[in-house]
């Protein structure tokens, strides 16, 4: 039996990793690869002089951390680089413009671009690399440049936890130690219904109501498609091709609509790319891709994917071969001075070859080979994709691993369960009201949704058992609300301002995605409480 004290003093201690990761990235505006190191060093502090942890507690933690964070990274990483390896070719560029050409509605081609496209370069990417790539080509069609980057920020949020090889929702079966198939049905079921809001809100932000009214049975029509397919392929195990997939049922989809007659209008110019691009996105020469580059070769790469994860993953014999060589370590277990006990276990395991990031480096690597030999490549193609991909991926990673260590001396000093215990007292049965706002505070001060459900599902998991609701349905409004917290981040309002020329404005873009962010995860709060207490 543990004896943790459960006062103020114990609170506010336990509490205090958290408020500096806040203070730093949000006062004063540090960057997560700062603010991580510090809130880390500040956790291992507290946990020594307070909260009875031992070298030895410390040690076995962050070891289990290093397992967690080289899974997640894994994912990151080879993301980056198998996009990289496509906008090289120009690839991108092409389907952006590929689809700028399906209709002259004003309001479909923002719908298909900030909505759509961008849950598609989620899927791929991640890291702010939808809007760096999509608030330009909005922009270049004519649209104002505010509204550009705001649609685009509030339309590709709804991707986030299954996007990016579903390296979010990776961290959030990490973090837990949960089942994928067992936390994958409500965490689809509420992203899903973020992705109608997430497409209303994008319109209405062009023109308000006006623009609802007339996108209205487009945002059914794909929407529906979108998220059907994301929960179908989440809930049989493919989550790391939901987020994509769905992206691309979306782009065939909203080419179909667009032909609709309420739709149908002449198409305009291409466009031409506005703004200056950031690092993932600014080695694409258009005018060279637009030449030659035909529109089934931009996308064989990620048709190759889409292949080659299913096959990993249902053809029995491939499975087995893939997942031969595995990296597992047995922790003991372990207890603090104030009894709050650590149960033996593995930690999180690595399948070398099978892994997740091994599908996409595989993609990478056939990709580069097929645009080198196809002649679409410049000299120096591999050092660009290399710089672009350390540019990108070495801030981002530091910030991950320092908060994943801070979150796991957390979790074995008995920090996180005070926390959880005073939140279940607190708030009792209204909790599931809150839970999808923790996950939206989680990215907004991290600037990653990953990051949110690192810090935040132990303990919104904890505060669940405590208060005797459903765990899957807490941690999938947390994953929720972390994806929608994406688009409040400062790091990704600022990524969005720098590509659109709007650099110093990013308190106007963060002014009017705040409402809707928040908006929709108070409803995700509602439908999870009814989900909780009326079901």
């Amino acid at each position: 039996m543990h004896t943790l004290p459960f006062n103020t003093l114990y609170w506010l201690l336990a509490l205090s990793p958290i408020v500096v990761v806040l203070i730093l990235m949000i006062g004063f505006r540090w960057s997560g690869a700062k603010a991580g190191p510090v809130s880390w060093l500040t956790a291992i502090a507290v946990s020594l002089a307070f909260f009875g942890a031992t070298p030895s507690i410390l040690a076995y933690s962050q070891l289990k951390g290093l397992l967690l964070t080289v899974y997640v990274l894994y994912i990151i990483w080879m993301a980056l680089v198998l996009y990289n390896v496509v906008n090289e070719a120009g690839a991108i560029a092409v389907i952006g413009r590929a689809i700028s050409r399906l209709t002259g509605d004003r309001v479909m081609q923002l719908l298909i671009l900030s909505w759509v496209f961008s849950a598609f370069l989620q899927g791929v990417a991640g890291f702010g690399v939808p809007i760096a790539v999509v608030a330009p080509l909005l922009i270049g069609m004519g649209f104002e440049p505010v509204t550009a980057v705001v649609a685009t920020a509030i339309g590709h949020s709804w991707s986030v936890t299954f996007g990016d090889m579903a390296s979010s929702f990776q961290a959030l079966i990490a973090a837990t130690g949960l089942g994928g198939l067992e936390l994958a049905p409500w965490s689809a079921l509420l992203l899903g219904l973020t992705c109608f809001g997430c497409g209303l809100a994008a319109v209405h932000a062009h023109d308000g109501l006006k623009a609802l009214r007339h996108s209205l049975p487009a945002i059914l029509i794909v929407g529906t498609l979108m998220s059907g397919t994301q929960y179908l392929l989440a809930t049989s195990g493919l989550w790391n091709l939901a987020g994509f997939v769905a992206g691309m049922v979306g782009l065939l989809a909203g080419a179909v609509v667009a032909r609709l007659p309420l739709y149908r209008a002449p198409p305009q110019s291409p466009p031409t790319l506005g703004g200056k691009l950031c690092s993932a996105s600014a080695t694409s020469t258009v005018d060279r891709a637009e030449g030659h580059l035909s529109l089934p070769l931009a996308l064989a790469p990620y048709l190759l994917l889409i292949v080659l994860v299913t096959a990993a993953e249902l053809y029995g014999p491939l499975h087995e071969f893939l997942n031969n060589v595995v990296i597992a370590i047995r922790f003991p277990g372990l207890r603090t001075a104030y009894g709050w006990t650590i149960e033996a276990g593995p930690g999180r395991t690595i399948s070398v070859f099978g892994h997740p990031g091994a599908l996409l480096a595989y993609t990478s690597v056939i990709a580069c080979f097929l645009y080198r030999r196809s002649g679409h490549y410049r000299v120096g193609v591999l050092r660009r994709i290399t710089a672009n991909t350390l540019r990108s991926a070495v801030p981002s990673s530091i910030g991950i691993a320092s908060l994943v260590g801070m979150a796991l001396v957390m979790d074995h000093s008995g920090m996180t369960y005070l926390l959880a215990e005073s939140i279940s007292r607190s708030v009792g049965a209204a909790f599931p009201l809150f839970s999808p706002l923790i996950g939206v505070l989680g990215a907004f001060m991290t600037g990653s949704n990953t990051n949110s459900n690192v810090v935040f599902a132990p303990l919104q998991k904890q505060a669940a058992e405590l208060i005797g609701i459903s765990v899957f349905i807490i941690l999938g409004a947390q994953t929720t609300g972390g994806s929608l917290g994406s688009m409040l981040a400062p790091a990704k309002v600022i990524v969005g301002c720098s590509t659109a020329g709007l650099a110093g404005r990013e308190g106007e873009i963060l002014k009017r995605t705040l409402l809707p962010g928040l908006l929709i995860a108070v409803c995700v709060g509602i439908v999870a409480w009814l989900a909780i207490y009326l079901t």
